[in-house]
């Protein structure tokens, strides 16, 4: 919160509380005095951020804006219920989305997905949620289908991942398609910390199928020009002519020459599609890191959101 609205807000009313008593009855200064510090109290406390996520209950909240990115992208922006609530979501956690959608055969089911916001809570009033919608998708294709007014229900936090300054020395980060939404969040974490002591390296080799794919690519070249420590690389299954990336499928040689080489003080985070998660598990083992485990755990050196 700005010194400015405390200013404007708090010592300013108090102020001339107490300049107005003490030129009409000065005895009464001192009573002015706690009614204006109870008074501010009481504002402080309201102004202060306040958390709004329930693990073990669904909430709704309503969808403010939505930005179409592409034929099958967009950014939801979904209200918080004051312009000072917080989600209250620790960096590296997301949330769950459930609905109650249509099935096949006739009937209906309570459909549950997680999601990783773009937003963060330094960003209070309101969370941004970057969904790409699929043709046999439950929620994405339900998020598609939503107009502004109408509302989602969340719960959370969930996940076993929750990042702190410098944690490790280096990450190294894999992502695929939206699997890049918790890698950002964290890159956004620490490059916001960098003032307050934050070292951490990060190289992240971002892989789609083409050109058109690659989802905010224009933070990602801004946030790798703003800070030294952070490097993307881009790999494209089916790059356009002149493409200098990385092309094909996420390699060992790609990963032995972007990423960090394994040590106590690395640790690589993948997010993407099961199948190359599944590749790429077993890729970092061949080069040396520790055995991803089916489930991944917060100590691990090798992370699959």
């Amino acid at each position: 919160m700005s010194s400015r609205r405390y200013f404007d807000g708090i010592y300013i009313p108090a102020g001339l509380l107490l300049l107005g008593t003490f030129i009409v009855k000065k005895e009464w200064t001192p009573a002015a005095a706690l009614i204006a510090i109870v008074l501010g109290a009481l504002k402080y406390f309201r102004w202060l951020p306040k958390k709004v996520l329930k693990p073990d209950a669904f909430q709704e909240f309503e969808l403010k804006e939505k930005t179409i990115i592409s034929h099958n992208v967009a950014i939801y922006r979904f209200s918080l219920p004051t312009p000072t609530s917080i989600l209250g979501l620790p960096i590296g956690q997301h949330i769950s989305i459930g609905a109650t959608l249509p099935q096949p055969d006739g009937s209906s089911k309570e459909i549950v997905r997680s999601y990783t916001p773009i937003s963060g809570d330094h960003q209070p009033g309101y969370f941004d949620l970057l969904i790409k919608s699929y043709p046999t998708g439950n929620i994405s294709k339900h998020m598609a289908s939503l107009s502004v007014g109408q509302t989602i229900r969340v719960r959370g936090p969930k996940g076993a991942f929750v990042y702190t300054p410098n944690m490790v020395r280096h990450f190294g980060m894999i992502a695929g398609g939206t699997g890049i939404t918790p890698m950002l969040q964290v890159v956004r974490a620490i490059i916001r910390g960098r003032a307050a002591g934050d070292k951490t390296e990060v190289d992240l080799i971002f892989a789609n199928v083409t050109s058109q794919d690659i989802l905010l690519k224009e933070d990602l070249d801004a946030l790798a020009l703003q800070d030294a420590g952070f490097r993307v690389h881009y790999v494209l299954d089916k790059p356009p002519e002149g493409w200098t990336g990385g092309v094909g499928y996420v390699t060992p040689d790609m990963i032995t020459k972007w990423l960090p080489k394994p040590a106590d003080d690395v640790k690589i985070l993948l997010c993407g599609p099961p199948p190359m998660i599944s590749g790429l598990k077993k890729s970092t083992e061949a080069l040396g890191f520790k055995k991803a485990k089916p489930v991944s755990k917060l100590e691990d050196q090798v992370f699959a959101f």
